[in-house]
């Protein structure tokens, strides 16, 4: 196997490429006949042309194209991600969000002139409710974090309904992901953590002797940040609504059981989904995401507003008229063309289409986790649709997990997930998906195996990775303590 063949080409910038006399447009003369300066006040005139570069159009393409051939992401090759299902999005999905229909409507025009886009919601909004098992759902949530948040909040305000307000308490496994202690947090309760069995799997024992009269909400990630499932998890539902708390349940991972399980069957009272995740949504970048929550019925009457609500006669409004509502959480109706993309790919898909995906997301993980467990212990074993392994023997020949994934840079792959979870020691976290060929899963192992030979045989192969990237291994300590993320022009 050998390093990718990628070699940047040093290119000029695009303030470097400019040179004066040189612009790309030609805006005409102004058909106002007075000056700028003549109407407008002085402090409202700016002291200075902007600097903007001088290039034409053909610089500026070029100088784009270099940008994303620096960048690594799906439709270039394998981004094994773990816990972030970083899989391959249908173009077709990208066709349908960008259909006039939808990118020409304004979110505030009233009701009888967006029929269409209601009409999606709404069916997007039971389709998901039937892959949870759930009874009721807001689409509002912008991303799975502020799903957490909306989900936590719910719960909250059913306790207050019932006067119930001494509970402030919220359990968290440690296999749970990281968002969840900090959404409670920001929720003003305390977390209250529960260590993992020597399974991977939430210790029952454990988590009696955390529940009681002040619990608010057990936070359940399912499958868990180890790929596990929680076998256990009916027992675990009944144990906290003995103790007159609710089930939440983490929902990122649900790429591993959507058409399989529903959480709903097995207890849970709310939980979030991640369509920019599970429903295919490119997924990095800062963006855009939704975490639609869904919720058990006696949750219903605490969702945000507004719900989109199906008349009688097939017409379809926003109901607002809640009064236990926790609110709004965005300023319209949540990231719309996430929810165009996530209804067309269900669509596509149907019931078995949505199935297979569940089944090929669980087949390649497990299949990678196979090739690769001689040389990449997994402390808790395979897991579903994600596979965990822990790099410490490489450590006595002075090579990191960090130094592993560097490495695999050079061979044209993005990294895995490093150092999470926590409950594994130098973790290397990879999630192929569902979307990876046996080819692609085979090339991938193929590397990992060579960079585990070369970490023991020639580690600085490892330790001065990567070399042929756009940017090389610098110091991270360094830049952390020192940042400079602003490019200047001279």
């Amino acid at each position: 196997m050998q390093a990718f063949p990628f070699q940047p080409i040093p290119t000029p910038l695009i303030f470097e490429r400019s040179r004066e006399g040189r612009p790309g447009t030609a805006v005409p003369k102004p058909i106002v006949a007075k000056r700028a300066a003549d109407v407008l006040p002085k402090s409202a005139l700016a002291a200075a042309p902007p600097d903007l570069p001088e290039v034409p159009e053909f610089e500026v393409v070029r100088h784009y194209i270099e940008l994303s051939l620096k960048n690594h992401h799906v439709d270039r090759a394998l981004y094994p991600l773990g816990s972030c299902t970083m899989k391959y999005n249908p173009k077709v999905n990208e066709d349908m969000a960008r259909l006039p229909g939808f990118t020409g409507i304004h979110p505030m025009a009233p009701d009888e002139q967006v029929q269409g886009a209601l009409a999606l919601m709404y069916e997007l909004s039971e389709w998901l409710k039937e892959i949870c098992g759930m009874d009721a759902i807001t689409l509002q949530p912008a991303a799975g974090a502020q799903g957490e948040m909306t989900g936590i909040f719910l719960i909250a305000a059913y306790h207050k309904a019932r006067g119930d307000t001494a509970r402030n308490v919220v359990i968290i496994p440690d296999s749970a992901h990281g968002t969840n202690p900090a959404t409670s947090a920001l929720a003003g309760f305390t977390v209250r953590g529960i260590k993992s069995g020597p399974d991977g799997l939430t210790d029952l024992v454990a988590l009696k002797a955390a529940l009681g009269p002040d619990v608010v909400a057990l936070m359940l990630t399912n499958p868990s940040t180890i790929g596990r499932f929680e076998t256990q998890v009916v027992e675990i539902a009944k144990m906290v609504h003995d103790a007159g708390a609710l089930l939440y349940m983490d929902g990122a991972n649900m790429n591993a059981l959507i058409g399989i399980a529903k959480p709903g069957d097995f207890g849970v009272d709310a939980m979030h989904l991640n369509l920019h995740k599970t429903f295919s949504t490119p997924h990095g970048g800062g963006g855009p995401g939704s975490g639609p929550v869904a919720v058990k019925k006696f949750l219903e009457p605490f969702l945000p507003v507004p719900i989109i609500h199906k008349e009688k006669d097939g017409r379809y409004r926003r109901e607002w008229a809640r009064p236990q509502s926790i609110g709004k959480l965005h300023g319209y109706l949540g990231n719309f063309g996430v929810m165009v993309r996530a209804y067309t790919y269900i669509a596509c898909l149907g019931r078995e289409g949505i199935k297979q995906t569940a089944e090929g997301a669980v087949l390649n993980a497990n299949y990678l986790a196979a090739r690769i467990a001689d040389k990449y212990p997994m402390p808790y074993g395979r897991g579903m649709h994600e596979c965990v392994a822990d790099g410490s023997r490489f450590k006595e020949f002075g090579v990191k997990t960090l130094d592993i994934a560097k490495r695999l840079l050079e061979f044209g792959f993005h990294a895995p997930t490093v150092y999470f979870p926590l409950i594994v020691h130098e973790a290397l976290m990879i999630e192929p998906t569902e979307t990876a060929t046996k080819d692609e899963l085979d090339r991938f192992a193929d590397t990992m195996l060579q960079i585990a030979g070369e970490a023991e045989t020639s580690p600085e192969l490892l330790t001065g990775a990567p070399r042929n990237t756009p940017v090389s291994r610098f110091d991270e300590a360094a830049a952390a303590r020192s940042p400079n993320v602003r490019w200047k022009r001279q």
